[in-house]
């Protein structure tokens, strides 16, 4: 980090994070970022590594309370759909990390940044229009979700996020569940494929940042 900053200044920025994230429904990795970069000063490969632990503590708290919320059975049941979103999911959270530790800072700064964008218009997209199912068939059902959870993977890992708001709305349009089946598949789809990517980070000795930042 750049410059030292009070404990009041970084709890301020975290609890900011957290009630927008709560709003919207999400972990707050897509607004942690930005600060992590341009407030704290966090080099670009830094802020990701601080932003994907970060966001895997989120997680690990949040998937056991919301099944104590949720009925465990009703995510249970749909295990195959998780499981068809991981065999994609998983490669592509290695592939995002790997892309990520052998890009130039420059370059990982233009591919955040439009991601962001991306990421925006994605998230305006599922709140202003109401998300349907595409009803297809097993045979091309399966496929496709290897696909996104491909594609969900890679992104997660680039930026650092948890992939919540791309899994959900995959979810439902591909596989026609509930909104809150879908919030609760997405964790536990989340969940492994953080670790992956921070099983691939840590090759490159890319965890330095966690214990010289850990306060």
């Amino acid at each position: 980090m750049s410059r030292a900053y009070s404990v009041a200044v970084v709890f301020g920025a975290g609890a900011g994070i957290g009630i927008l994230g709560g709003m919207i429904g999400l972990g707050g990795a897509e607004f942690r970022l930005p600060l992590l970069i341009s407030l704290f000063g966090f080099a670009v490969l830094s802020a990701v590594v601080l932003n994907k632990a970060m966001c895997l503590v989120v997680v690990g708290i949040a998937l056991p309370a919301r099944l104590a919320a949720v009925s465990a059975s009703r995510p249970a049941g749909h295990w195959p759909v998780a499981v068809n979103l991981l065999a994609g999911s998983l490669l592509g959270a290695w592939a995002g990390a790997r892309s990520v530790v052998r890009m130039r800072s420059s370059t990982l700064y233009k591919v955040l940044a439009a991601l962001m964008v991306l990421m925006a218009a994605a998230l305006l997209a599922t709140h202003l229009v109401t998300v349907g199912t595409l009803a297809l068939p097993l045979w091309a059902q399966v496929p496709c979700g290897a696909v996104a959870g491909f594609g969900i993977g890679v992104v997660a890992a680039i930026m650092g996020v948890a992939g919540g708001e791309l899994l959900i709305p995959t979810i439902v349009l591909l596989f026609g569940l509930d909104i809150r089946t879908a919030g609760s598949l997405s964790l536990l789809v989340s969940l492994p494929t953080m670790l992956v990517a921070f099983a691939r980070y840590s090759r490159d000795g890319s965890f330095a940042v966690l214990g010289a930042d850990l306060a």
